[in-house]
């Protein structure tokens, strides 16, 4: 790092290096950022402290902002990437629109045109606050060099603290400039921004846990907020303790396991049916760190409608927005199961519905045809599964039917090790996600389980694997199709395709009409496109040689994609269609 100069005895550094220096003080080791004319000072600057923050160039902005939050995601610290102005920026808006829905902490930075032509329609000016205002937790247009300092650790605070979230910093080129000498010890000024209240009230508790005593059908509904809060112990001790069946969210799966006796493994519009059955029936849900999404929720009305909701959420907005509870707790999720694991005792008798529950779980398991003689992609999922149970592995997902299944057929045992766009279903996610994965993780074994329609919105990542080293592995269901949309039609528009094939438009498919169950033409090339980035690849496509193949995908040194060839009629089972209920699932 170059020596900076010095003024009266004081340090004197320009905007962007103590921007990148305020980074540092914060203990950002990486950032995930691409260049342009509006953020050049600030990568310039990343060089002068290469010593300290890793700097890793995607290939995409959005590649960069997904990166990010799969570090965020898997180590708990927040995420960092950046962008230079204009389309750099407006590259970045998913990803942050993402990690606002999901509560992931992200800062994001993104390089502004000098605050002169602010306003004039400048070169790649766009008002990317404003654009961003209603997508973020908090937002600076950065004006006056000295406040950097104070706006950094401002963003830092933000997104960790309470429900975590996305910062944007905007950064003009000309204060990115400018030099000064800095006071690093200023204040933060956040008015309004309160946290003493998140921790509930012992009489809540108290009562929260006679509510428990006198339940004879009780259950947990996790979610994200466990996972993010790191209660995942503690909901373990908790369920253990009491006794109670706990089902999870697409964002808070293996926040207990998914052998645990208790699992009723992910509910919803793709959960399993003895979950949905178990929220139908039960007198006491527990709802702990969850929104109660639509997709989890169905037909709202009917949703628990003969259940006492206890909803205890660490953000008070989401207390009674979508369903009204009889107990709304605002509190962090481990402080509140920290003390209900204290003063809490198990219902008097629940043997009954624990049996009733389990007795459903093995009459109706999740499954799929295993007479089938090609690959299907439940069997993939399962055999990767159970290749990689007994290392430290990490399952990122695009977005899509291989989503659903990766949540259904690979079994979840730790927390912060399955990474999904689950509230804005974001295609494209699973290959950067699991990139930053890896830098958080680099001892584990990272697979991006993706469909080819969300693995080809960011394959150019394929390139930053292999410059940068990350090792990350892509097993690729491909079935040449948008399958999650072709299920739709199937199911309601009477099996016509508007669209949803993938391969050249004189493919039978394309005119609407069948082509058995698989694709007549394989397009495009995977292995020849992962080879050319240099990556290792091969195909796959009879059964028997499927358990080789992922073995060698997962032994291989370096970044690798396993091209799958899938069958593009089957279903996501079970499925509950949107606004209906548990009594309308499609379970064949």
């Amino acid at each position: 790092m170059a020596a900076p100069a010095k003024a009266t005895g004081e340090e004197v550094l320009s905007g962007a290096d103590i921007l990148v220096k305020s980074l540092v003080e914060q203990d950002v080791d990486v950032i995930f950022a691409y260049p342009g004319g509006a953020s050049m000072p600030l990568h310039q600057a990343l060089t002068r402290f290469g010593d300290q923050i890793r700097t890793i160039l995607p290939r995409h902005e959005q590649g960069g902002g997904f990166a990010a939050q799969g570090y965020a995601r898997v180590s708990g610290r927040p995420g960092v990437c950046m962008a230079t102005s204009g389309p750099g920026a407006t590259n970045l808006v998913t990803c942050i629109a993402d990690a606002k829905l999901d509560s992931i902490p992200l800062v994001a930075i993104t390089g502004q045109v000098p605050t002169p032509v602010i306003g004039s329609d400048a070169f790649q000016e766009v008002p990317i606050v404003e654009i961003c205002r209603s997508i973020t937790k908090h937002h600076y247009l950065v004006t006056d060099i000295k406040d950097i300092p104070r706006i950094v650790r401002e963003a830092f605070h933000v997104a960790t603290t309470g429900r975590p979230g996305p910062v944007l910093i905007d950064m003009p080129k000309n204060i990115q400039l400018e030099s000064t000498a800095i006071d690093w010890n200023a204040p933060m000024d956040l008015p309004g921004y309160r946290l003493e209240d998140r921790q509930a009230p012992p009489e809540q508790i108290r009562q929260v846990a006679a509510a428990i005593k006198l339940a004879k059908r009780p259950l947990i509904y996790c979610g994200g907020g466990v996972v993010l809060s790191g209660a995942s112990d503690e909901l373990r001790r908790f369920a253990a303790k009491t006794g109670i069946p706990v089902t999870m969210t697409l964002m808070g799966l293996g926040a207990i396991p998914s052998d645990d006796p208790l699992s009723l493994d992910m509910l919803g519009m793709h959960g399993s049916a003895y979950a949905n059955w178990a929220v139908r029936d039960c007198d006491l849900l527990l709802a702990i760190g969850v929104r109660f999404d639509d997709r989890v929720t169905g037909k709202l009305a009917e949703f628990a409608k003969h259940a006492k909701i206890i909803h205890i959420d660490i953000d008070a907005s989401e207390l009674n927005k979508n369903k009204v509870a009889h107990i709304p707790v605002l509190s962090d999720a481990k402080y509140a199961l920290r003390e209900l694991n204290r003063v809490a005792e198990p219902p008097e008798d629940i043997s009954e519905w624990v049996g009733l529950c389990q007795k459903r779980k093995q009459q109706q398991p999740l499954q799929y045809d295993k007479t089938f003689d090609g690959i299907l992609q439940q069997h993939a999922i399962a055999e990767l599964s159970r290749l990689t149970q007994k290392r430290k592995t990490i399952v990122a997902v695009g977005v899509g039917q291989h989503q659903m299944w990766g949540a259904q057929f690979y079994k979840h045992h730790q927390a912060r090790a399955w990474l999904s766009s689950s509230g804005l279903g974001t295609m494209g996610f699973g290959l950067p996600a699991a990139m930053g994965a890896q830098i958080a993780s680099p001892d584990a074994l990272v697979i991006d389980i993706d469909g080819d329609g969300s693995f080809q919105m960011n394959i150019q990542e394929l390139a930053t694997c292999h410059c940068e080293n990350i090792p990350v592995k892509v097993l690729l269901l491909n079935n040449q199709h948008l399958g999650m949309v072709v299920q739709w039609e199937d199911r309601f528009m009477k099996g016509n395709r508007a669209h949803t094939y993938l391969g050249p438009i004189h493919h039978a498919e394309a005119k609407g009409k069948g082509a058995g169950r698989f694709a007549t033409e394989r397009y495009p090339d995977f292995v020849a496109i992962a080879k050319g980035y240099g990556c290792g690849a091969a195909s796959v496509s009879k059964k028997a040689d499927l358990t080789a193949a992922l073995q060698k995908m997962i032994d291989f040194d370096g970044p690798y994609v396993l091209d799958v060839e899938v069958p593009y009629q089957e279903h996501v089972l079970p499925m509950i269609p949107t606004n209906h209920t548990a009594d309308d699932m499609i379970l064949e």
